[in-house]
């Protein structure tokens, strides 16, 4: 596993129960993943000795955030399987190549428009800019949770936001009349076939998932089946092998744009581990090793919450969350990540509700959010 975090970490533990040892590349001692993985080489992800051992050591090599260097895969390619592809990695790590790949596959995205330098938005008609506001302003790369995005009303405000973002590549997203939002988690064997898990809807806060709900409360089957059907066609066109989830945003008109896709397990999918016959991590496991894809039913009704470094605090005061108090909770299952520190803004775990009913999930999560504090819109 290339990447040390907590999405690296769940994976240890699917793998390792089904029989399999796990090393982990990252360069954090203290990351979740090295924590618990059998091995943790203790290196950049650009260090061709340490890639050259993990590759050595591994019959199979995986990532689990979409940062890692595209050339660091491709080089790891060289001597053993990896899942997913570099090129599929590349698509992801770049705003302007996604949305171009996205639209050429059939599935609308908002209206955008690509800034590639100072010198290129110098030159954009004031009328083009226009044309896309009010809109939010994201860099090409490296932006997530909410990083990398200033929302802008007029053309002098893309001006000033672009230039307090350095002049790198970025993208002008028109901001869309948003109803909510969903998101299509899929896995994909090395022999095409697709697994596809319920249609989640989820919460936003300041740019980061702070609520999922799944099966999805507001979705008719006829958009369930429209957004698994444009994640799957995705999947297909990239080639992809893995785990692939693809966010989208569902307009008061009832329409479907694809937002964005994160090649790996997704915080929205954590639900399933505690409410699927099989796992998103599971499902990552046996994707790279050319397993069968597993049984993506949903056993129980599943709500889940992001936990924030935030709940950590009253004011500026450290405090311990109310844990007992969650245990207590006959729904509730408690997963922390093993983070040393809590800063605010960093995902420390999440906690997954699964009821006999979908309103009874939701309404545990309700409950247990204001005992600790989640704001929730």
């Amino acid at each position: 596993m290339v990447g040390g975090g907590q999405l690296g970490r769940m994976f240890c533990f699917a793998a390792q129960s089904m029989g399999y040892r796990v090393a982990v590349l990252d360069p954090d001692e203290t990351s979740p993943a090295g924590a618990v993985a059998d091995r943790h080489i203790r290196a950049a992800y650009d260090d061709r000795a340490a890639l050259t051992e993990l590759g050595r050591l591994c019959a199979a090599i995986s990532t689990e955030f979409e940062n890692v260097p595209s050339a660091s895969l491709e080089f790891l390619a060289s001597c053993t399987f990896v899942s997913p592809a570099a090129s599929c990695v590349a698509i992801a790590q770049d705003r302007v190549a996604e949305k171009r790949f996205i639209a050429e596959s059939g599935v609308p995205v908002a209206p955008h428009v690509v800034i590639e330098s100072p010198q290129a938005l110098a030159a954009l008609p004031d009328e083009k800019i226009a044309a896309v506001l009010p809109g939010i302003l994201k860099t090409a790369r490296l932006g997530y949770d909410g990083k990398g995005q200033v929302s802008v009303r007029n053309v002098q405000e893309v001006r000033t936001a672009y230039a307090s973002l350095s002049g790198v590549p970025c993208v002008l997203e028109k901001r869309m009349p948003l109803k909510y939002e969903v998101s299509v988690l899929i896995a994909r064997g090395g022999d095409g076939k697709s697994a596809v898990f319920p249609l989640a809807q989820n919460v936003h806060v300041n740019g980061i998932l702070a609520k999922t709900v799944v099966p999805a409360p507001d979705a008719q089957a006829s958009l369930v089946a429209q957004a698994q059907d444009a994640a799957l066609t995705i999947a297909a066109k990239l080639g992809y092998v893995g785990v692939l989830c693809v966010e989208f945003f569902v307009l008061e008109d009832g329409s479907l744009i694809a937002n964005e896709m994160a090649p790996r397990p997704h915080n929205s999918g954590h639900y399933t581990v505690d409410a699927c016959a099989t796992s998103q991590f599971e499902q990552q496991v046996r994707a790279m090793t050319g397993m069968p894809l597993g049984d993506t039913r949903q056993h129980s009704p599943a709500a889940m919450l992001n936990l924030l470094g935030d709940i950590w605090f009253d004011g500026d005061k450290a405090r311990s969350p109310a844990w007992a108090e969650v245990a207590a909770m006959p729904a509730a299952r408690l997963h922390l990540y093993g983070k040393e520190d809590a800063r605010r803004g960093r995902k420390m775990g999440h906690i997954n509700f699964t009821a006999a009913t979908l309103e009874q999930a939701r309404t545990a999560a309700r409950d247990c959010a204001r005992m600790l504090h989640i704001p929730l819109d």
